[in-house]
């Protein structure tokens, strides 16, 4: 069963970058197929999907957040990270990480609806 953990801080002061880290168990983040999403979701507000990641190391990047944002990933720790730069208190919400096995997609096909393993969500507030 693949299971993903997020870590990162919980407060960003505004203007900095917000720096997030999946942590992935059960399954490699490298085998075939699967694709590593951040999503997040304001208060008040759905769930808004960033960008992703996939196996093969593609990065699809959402445009609205496209400008700012930077998805990397460590294979030796089995980990993805997010970086939102220049963040201001509109970027407060729950980050979450998922992961799907999704043959014959690509890292820019999301939502994803069906099949997904997703991380707890961590609470980022930005905030001076």
């Amino acid at each position: 069963q693949v299971q993903l953990q997020e870590s990162g801080p919980g407060l960003v002061k505004p203007a900095q970058t917000l720096s997030l880290t999946c942590t992935v168990s059960g399954g490699s983040i490298t085998t075939k197929y699967y694709y590593w999403y951040w999503i997040r979701q304001p208060p008040g507000k759905g769930r808004e999907w960033m960008g992703a990641i996939g196996f093969n190391g593609n990065i699809y990047y959402g445009p609205s957040l496209e400008s700012r944002m930077s998805i990397s990933r460590d294979t030796s720790k089995n980990q993805f990270t997010l970086q939102l730069s220049s963040v201001t208190p509109e970027d407060t919400a729950v980050y979450y990480c998922a992961g799907a096995r999704r043959p014959g997609s690509g890292a820019n096909d999301f939502p994803v609806y069906d099949n997904v393993y997703w991380g707890q969500g961590t609470q980022v507030t930005v905030s001076s």
